[in-house]
């Protein structure tokens, strides 16, 4: 396990939008695309957002040179990337990566926007940049082991998104494989990440991705002007490998590096809720529809979920039975379940009906989580799920494999549109709306990153 740092950083360095894939092009722009919306989002409707806002603002922190998505403000680049970060995660709306375990679009795009706003970049780059940052995150996370990761109280979504954070930023700011590796060797003290939310509804989960965002975008400035960073960030003797979790398989991190693209194998989520919820809600709406299900009938719901996913969303069962807050609805299996029941679906403005409502919470009584074997077997490659609904002296059973919007059951660019209206017409119009979606669309023919955050901006 030797020179990972010194190849992932001449991958970062040496990447030119010509290299990218015409597939994996259209696929980073609707990333793009489904992050924005969320972030627009959460500037207005994130219960955390107004604390964030002001503590920066009271940080003297406003009038910089950078924009923040659903603001008319503009803010010091490293405010920017700390918000949009943050906001970009605050809604559980965001990416994943199965095998990894991660969101990559909220620490890194983020970043990228900042650094493409200082250096007027093009949108070419901006996508080169952010293919940039999604290779290193991601391949670091597989190289963790993510399930150990995470036993050792980390968010390797926040860990390891620093450091693409760190390589977007570094790509946009024009610098070479020395400099980039050394944004690496900075960016591994600022690697962190509690899993500690999960006990209280914290807001901690939202926050450290942003830094993560913010510290990725420092850590490639302070390289740029020669700050020194160490060598083997990754595989050296107290370095993230080593340190961050046992059974590391440093070479994870470079294999087939350049030649098979991770980005390609990002989710997006159709509901806003822990990705190992949906594989089990896109059972549920389909017996549901399939058999004309009634939720008043329902005497009882068994779901099952691999291993990872129980401990995230199910443990301890009585807590998950009553959430308190979005936080606790985000990553309750129940809470989940019985809105699904209830909607047929799932959507950012069910938190804020559903979470006090005592039909749901009944509902959410009646729903028992295990772990399956069956779902257990697909994982990690997929975050499966099975439903059990019994009503009226009937079992009706559903497994789903790969829930929607994974690579082999993704969304189409309909679909993308949709959520992203759903998410941006109240505060963007339907006109604004539409105009922001068309330019993030064909974002490689826009010179400019400063004129697409402008769309951005509450009419």
């Amino acid at each position: 396990m030797t020179g990972i740092s010194k190849r992932l950083a001449q991958f970062v360095a040496d990447l030119n939008y010509d290299d990218l894939p015409s597939d994996l092009v259209e696929r980073v722009k609707l990333l793009i695309l489904d992050i924005s919306g969320i972030m627009v989002r959460a500037r207005h409707d994130a219960e955390s957002t107004p604390a964030l806002i002001n503590a920066v603002k009271r940080m003297g922190l406003t009038n910089g040179k950078c924009s923040v998505m659903g603001d008319t403000e503009s803010y010091a680049p490293p405010a920017a990337a700390l918000i949009n970060g943050t906001l970009a995660h605050s809604l559980d709306f965001d990416d994943t990566h199965a095998k990894a375990s991660i969101h990559s679009g909220a620490p890194i795009v983020p970043a990228a926007l900042a650094a493409a706003e200082i250096s007027s970049c093009s949108g070419r780059e901006v996508i080169t940049a952010i293919v940039a940052g999604f290779e290193v995150q991601i391949r670091l996370s597989l190289a963790l082991n993510p399930s150990a990761h995470y036993e050792q109280g980390f968010h390797p979504t926040a860990t390891c998104g620093v450091f693409g954070a760190a390589a977007a930023a570094a790509k946009l700011l024009g610098q070479d494989e020395v400099g980039v590796r050394n944004a690496f060797g900075i960016a591994l003290s600022q690697s962190a990440g509690s899993m500690q939310f999960l006990t209280d509804g914290a807001w901690t989960k939202r926050s450290h991705v942003g830094q993560a965002a913010q510290n990725g975008l420092m850590c490639a400035f302070l390289s740029a002007e020669g700050f020194k960073g160490v060598d083997e960030p990754f595989e050296g003797k107290w370095g993230f490998f080593h340190s961050y979790a046992p059974n590391s398989e440093g070479d994870k991190a470079t294999a087939e590096l350049g030649a098979t693209w991770e980005t390609m194998s990002l989710a997006v989520k159709p509901y806003p809720s822990c990705r190992y919820t949906h594989a089990a809600m896109d059972a549920m709406t389909e017996l549901l529809s399939e058999h004309k299900l009634d939720w008043t009938d329902i005497d009882e719901i068994e779901i099952g979920l691999p291993q990872t996913g129980w401990n995230l969303t199910a443990d301890p069962l009585s807590h998950k039975q009553h959430p308190k807050n979005v936080v606790d609805g985000q990553f309750s299996m129940p809470f989940c379940a019985a809105v699904i029941l209830r909607e047929g679906g799932m959507t950012w403005d069910d938190y804020a009906k559903h979470l006090n409502d005592q039909d749901t919470r009944a509902l959410c009584a009646k729903v028992d989580v295990v772990v399956d074997p069956l779902a257990e077997e697909e994982f990690p490659a997929n975050m499966a799920g099975v439903a059990r609904i019994k009503t009226n002296g009937k079992t009706y059973e559903r497994f789903v494999a790969v829930p929607k919007g994974e690579p082999e059951n993704f969304m189409s660019q309909a679909e993308f549109r949709a959520k992203f209206e759903g998410l941006c017409e109240p505060y963007l119009g339907s006109t604004g709306a539409n105009q922001l979606a068309n330019t993030i669309l064909t974002l490689e023919e826009t010179n400019s990153i400063k004129s697409v955050m402008e769309l951005s901006r509450p009419q």
